[in-house]
């Protein structure tokens, strides 16, 4: 305030007729409440009260002492100054030789309305404006002189008027100081977005008004939103290999913080792992919604619902996005002409306020993998050129996370298409056995697998199987080991004799892996697998089964019992140390059920029930379809869908027909190859097969005895099975292997195996305890 400037000017009745903004601060009067009053009643309400002036003359008081609104002393000076008018006035000053502490708090209050970057203003206890400095009138937009006397919310446009003006006056009526309250203010003129400032407020007391001070952060708010939303994309998005989920990530990150509305559309070959077409995106090309969200109802909001595949019209922004790969910023109101091309879009658009639309390319060198949609609904919420920027670089790394997805699908596609195509088909129910095999597998799986084939003398092998890792490598490596099990099974082994025959393979194929160029990260994983293999033989009623590293099959019984047999455990696949494998032998009636299991059917130890043991609950009833139970394991293991590889085999055995079985003891003499063609030759006329068949059988009958009385040792047994195959079996004591030859011309003899082998299907040795089995099997007209 300049001293030559007066406070107040007063006429001769001692009325104001002009009031200084210095006055305003000092005693809290606006213009209105000041112009047209007696000076006295305004500065010194005491002295201008008749009845406080005649005592203050009667007891010779003190000269007239003024004070501020806070209460502090004001020194005045009085001096007459003429009107525009030409008329005389007094016009009321500060006095210059006011205290020290009334001259810095002038000075002090000069410097903050001068150089202060938060707009201050003071106001009345009606929260009307009585002083205001440079910044507060920058803020609002209007000159100084238009703040006076007008109410803060008119004066700042606050975005929503109604809980501006609540809070201040809450502060006011409670005297309690407001920080830092976030507030709206609508855009000034020439600008389209929304303005935002923190406010504080501080009560000056006895109702006496209010200072106020507000601090713009449109852009520092702005900058953070922005911030936030690429942290949340980098942070959320791509955890996930799944090309949907992605998308659903990307939404959930920028809804609602960056956006009111997202929506993400995948070309619809990226969410089948295919290859991304190049740019531009053909018109006829199909885009899938896979992501959609909403700060809000999303009934009428949406124009497709999220799955639905079509492709984009034209011409829109949409499809000029996927042409040129450049985002897009559009305003958004009933006269935008490119709505007609998408009525669906169109009504969704307006249904849901939204009022401008930013779409982005999801792009990756420079193939297209789909398109992201960004809506705002808010007023004077437009997306501005660092928005741009900001919705590329969150685009690039979802196509990078979309990308590395879809490679994984592909991957996922392949291995699961090969394991398909490597596993057996459902295994056809035998003469004595029946299967029901279940296999879901993982999002991640490959290396699971079953078996279940023939072996000589009416018996069957079951396997099961599990290759450590996932994708292409676990499902060639689980073809492999298949491959070797039949190969090792032809040999008529046992099981701990071809566990340990596959380990060997194993250990080989782990030697060869580890030899794989150091860019090969096949090279740095071990391979590890396990196995369980059982061999059921239904004419001894017991299934002889090892295991390398994997559970043990339940057994289920006719009478209710249900329990694990506890056999040898042997160590996982590819392990050149560990405990030799073992066999154990357990009894099987018929009508019992086998269920062969991955490790993610944790079974629970010995006969107990447990209620929580799906696969036990299942086997307590087993009067009914095999595929019924079944059916039931999966439905109780439905908790576990898509984390690990469900695989079952259950197998239901059955009673052979004793009528198909034949066996004789033949006495160790050179008569018993005749007395065996003799035996065979009626059974097989009894069981009605055709001659040639019946030809060729006598023929390896008698080979077979003829070479047991002269290399192996008594007693001597033939058995003949008709089962799905024609069996002939020769057992003898004797350790003698014979091996077959080609003998030569001179030669008189040599020639039994050669023709048991050219004769028959197929052909092997069986060794135990007690002896060995040659057996043949031949096909049956």
């Amino acid at each position: 305030m300049n001293a030559a400037t007066p406070l107040m000017v007063v006429d001769g009745a001692g009325v104001v007729v002009r009031w200084s903004r210095r006055a305003r601060e000092i005693w809290l009067r606006s213009d209105a409440e000041a112009v047209g009053r007696t000076a006295l009643t305004l500065v010194a309400p005491d002295v201008a009260d008749p009845e406080a002036s005649g005592r203050g003359s009667e007891s010779g008081a003190a000269p007239l002492v003024v004070h501020d609104a806070g209460g502090h002393p004001v020194d005045l000076r009085v001096q007459v100054m003429p009107l525009p008018d030409g008329t005389l006035a007094w016009g009321v000053f500060e006095a210059t030789g006011s205290t020290a502490l009334d001259g810095t708090r002038t000075s002090v209050s000069d410097i903050l309305r001068a150089n202060a970057h938060e707009a201050f203003f003071v106001l009345d206890p009606a929260l009307r404006v009585l002083s205001v400095n440079e910044a507060a009138a920058a803020l609002c937009d209007v000159a100084a002189d238009q703040t006076l006397d007008r109410p803060l919310g008119e004066l700042c446009r606050p975005s929503r008027p109604q809980e501006f003006e609540d809070v201040l006056r809450r502060a006011l009526a409670d005297g309690t100081p407001v920080t830092d309250h976030p507030v709206g203010l609508e855009p000034v003129e020439g600008s389209a977005w929304e303005r935002f400032a923190n406010l504080s407020m501080f009560p000056l007391g006895d109702g006496r008004g209010a200072v106020v001070s507000m601090t713009e952060v449109t852009e520092p708010l702005r900058t953070m939103r922005r911030r936030e939303a690429l942290g949340s994309v980098r942070e959320r998005v791509g955890r996930s290999l799944d090309v949907v989920t992605t998308c659903q990530e990307l939404v959930d990150a920028l809804v609602p913080g960056f956006a009111d509305i997202a929506v993400v559309e995948v070309v619809d070959a990226v969410v089948r792992g295919e290859d991304p077409p190049l740019s531009p995106l053909g018109r006829d090309v199909p885009l899938r919604r896979a992501a959609f969200r909403i700060d809000g109802p999303a009934e009428r909001a949406q124009a497709h619902p999220v799955g639905d595949v079509r492709a984009v019209p034209a011409p829109t922004p949409y499809s000029q996005v996927l042409g040129d790969l450049k985002p897009r910023a559009v305003t958004l109101d009933a006269d935008t002409p490119w709505l007609d091309a998408d009525p669906e879009r169109a009504r969704a658009i307006r249904a849901s306020g939204a009022r401008v639309l930013l779409t982005v390319p999801l792009a990756l060198r420079g193939t297209v993998l789909g398109l992201l949609s960004l809506y705002r609904v808010r007023p004077h919420d437009a997306f501005d050129s660092s928005d741009l920027t900001v919705a590329e670089e969150l685009a690039a790394h979802t196509a990078l996370s979309l990308d590395n997805a879809r490679r994984y699908t592909r991957e996922h596609t392949i291995a699961a298409a090969l394991q398909r195509h490597l596993l057996p088909p459902e295994p056809p129910s035998r003469t004595a056995i029946e299967f029901a095999p279940l296999h879901v597998p993982a999002d991640a799986g490959a290396g699971t697998w079953y078996d279940a084939f023939s072996l000589p003398g009416a018996r069957t092998a079951l396997a099961v199987g599990e290759v450590a890792g996932s994708g292409i490598d676990a499902a060639t490596t689980m073809g492999q080991l298949r491959t070797v099990i039949h190969s090792l099974a032809a040999l008529d082994l046992d099981p701990d004799e071809l566990l340990a025959r596959l380990n060997d393979a194993v250990v080989r194929l782990a030697h060869e892996r580890a030899a794989l160029p150091a860019s090969d990260p096949l090279g740095r994983q071990p391979l590890r697998a396990s196995c369980v293999y059982a061999i059921h033989d239904p004419l001894q009623e017991t299934c002889v089964m090892a295991s390398a590293g994997h559970p043990a099959p339940v057994v289920a019984h006719p009478n209710g019992v249900v329990h694990v047999p506890r056999i040898p455990t042997g160590p996982l696949l590819g392990s050149r140390d560990g405990p030799p494998f073992a066999t154990a032998s357990v009894p099987v009636r018929d009508g019992s059920v086998l269920a062969l299991r991955t490790a993610s059917f944790p079974v629970s130890e010995g006969p107990d029930d447990d209620a929580r043991d799906p696969l036990r609950v299942a086997l307590t009833r087993l009067d009914r379809p095999l595929g019924e139970i079944r059916d039931e394991v999966l439905y109780r293991m439905s908790d576990t869908a898509g984390r690990h590889d469900v695989l079952l085999l259950l197998a239901r055995t059955r009673p052979f027909p004793p009528d198909r079985v034949a066996t004789w003891s033949l006495e160790f003499s050179p008569t018993a190859a005749a007395t065996a063609r003799h035996h065979a030759r009626d059974r097989l006329q009894e069981w009605g097969v055709g001659e040639e068949t019946a030809y060729a059988t006598e023929l390896i009958v008698s080979e077979l005895v003829t070479n047991a009385v002269r290399y192996g040792a008594s007693p001597v047994r033939l058995r003949l099975i008709k089962g799905g195959m024609l069996t002939c079996e020769v057992t003898d004591t004797g350790g003698a292997a014979p091996r077959l030859r080609h003998a030569r011309t001179a030669d008189e003899g040599g020639r039994g195996l050669f023709i048991c082998a050219q004769l028959s299907h197929n052909w092997g040795i069986r060794y135990s305890a007690q002896g060995k089995t040659i057996w043949t099997q031949q096909t049956l007209d």
